[in-house]
């Protein structure tokens, strides 16, 4: 039993690792060509995630494989009833990755606007889809003996729709603090502006959220039962307070921490709410796939508990290398002529 707990708690701090490592890329995304006024600008703007964006991805797929490999009901529900929804993430994410690698391969104005539009087209429908499907997952799935009652329109329900709107406010913030710290000038200037601006609806959507999570799910049950757990959320709302703060004192690198910081607070947060659900049902608890009703053999579990003791670590120097080689900021003027 204990290797479950270890491995659904293992499960969310991946999840929590994508968001905020993949969100600033996402949220650069969407405000690529809100921010890039010239092609150097636009320039600048993929050079400051070009080294890290592909990296960023390997998150999701380490969330992904401990889902499939640790709780395999799981994984194989959650990929037949969002089957429509997760496939749309999908081709935004290679639509993406696509773009930011093609842009610069001719130097055709008609060209280089098509893969622009992909880019906020392959950032923003991944964002707002992950929150739409886990603000689905939140207030639980219409499934029975039966299967699953629903399809992808009735996914965006106003819940659903909601935390879709969280996700991708959150990444936008998250993107325009990355843009300016890592860039300068007018460009960062801008960017420290719009994340200002972003982090205002940022709130009031956050506010609207909790309200509406109180009615349309039951994540506050586990906050009640251990009153100790809320201490998740309020680090979160200190994280998004201190963004404000540090903003404010146009320290961007610290307000990007700090939005580090409320990402995966915020994150755990529905974790700890689902908690043991994985994908809870709506018509019927007991249909309810758990850390406890959907995972692997315990076997399975201690073996893969090895696994990730040994290549998370590995994973995580990695990242931490590539990004202290990478650390030094871009500025337009220097990307000019350097591909993308």
């Amino acid at each position: 039993m204990e290797y479950r707990i270890t491995w659904f708690v293992l499960w969310g701090i991946l999840w929590a690792a994508y968001f905020m490592t993949d969100g600033f890329d996402l949220g650069v995304g969407i405000l690529y060509n809100l921010l890039g006024k010239d092609d150097n600008e636009k320039r600048a703007i993929i050079h400051s995630i070009g080294p890290v964006w592909d990296g960023n991805e390997v998150w999701l797929i380490t969330a992904g494989g401990a889902t499939f490999a640790a709780f395999p009901t799981t994984y194989a529900l959650m990929f037949s009833y969002l089957y429509s929804a997760l496939l749309i993430i999908l081709f935004g994410l290679i639509i993406r990755g696509v773009a930011l690698e093609f842009r610069g391969k001719l130097e055709n104005t008609g060209w280089k606007k098509g893969w622009d539009a992909a880019i906020f087209v392959g950032s923003f429908v991944p964002a707002f889809l992950f929150g739409v499907a886990f603000g689905n997952i939140f207030q639980g799935l219409p499934m029975d003996a039966r299967g699953y009652h629903g399809n992808l329109l009735s996914l965006l329900n106003p819940y659903g729709l909601i935390t879709g709107a969280l996700f991708v406010l959150l990444f936008t913030v998250h993107g325009g603090l990355w843009l300016a710290f890592r860039t300068g000038g007018d460009l960062s200037k801008r960017a420290g502006l719009l994340a200002a601006q972003a982090w205002r609806a940022l709130v009031l959507v956050a506010v609207l959220f909790l309200i509406y999570t109180a009615f349309a799910t039951r994540l506050y049950d586990n906050f009640l039962r251990n009153p100790l757990w809320f201490v998740v959320p309020a680090v979160a709302v200190c994280g998004l307070v201190g963004t404000r703060i540090f903003l404010t004192k146009s320290d961007a690198f610290r307000a990007f921490l700090l939005s580090c910081v409320t990402i995966v607070m915020v994150t755990l947060t529905g974790i700890v709410g689902l908690y043991p659900n994985l994908i809870p049902s709506s018509l019927d608890p007991a249909f309810s796939l758990t850390a406890f009703n959907s995972s692997s053999s315990i076997y399975t579990l201690r073996i893969m508990t090895v696994v990730a003791l040994i290549f998370v670590p590995i994973v995580i120097a990695y990242q931490v290398w590539v990004y202290r080689v990478f650390r030094h900021g871009v500025t337009a003027g220097e990307t000019a002529g350097k591909g993308y």
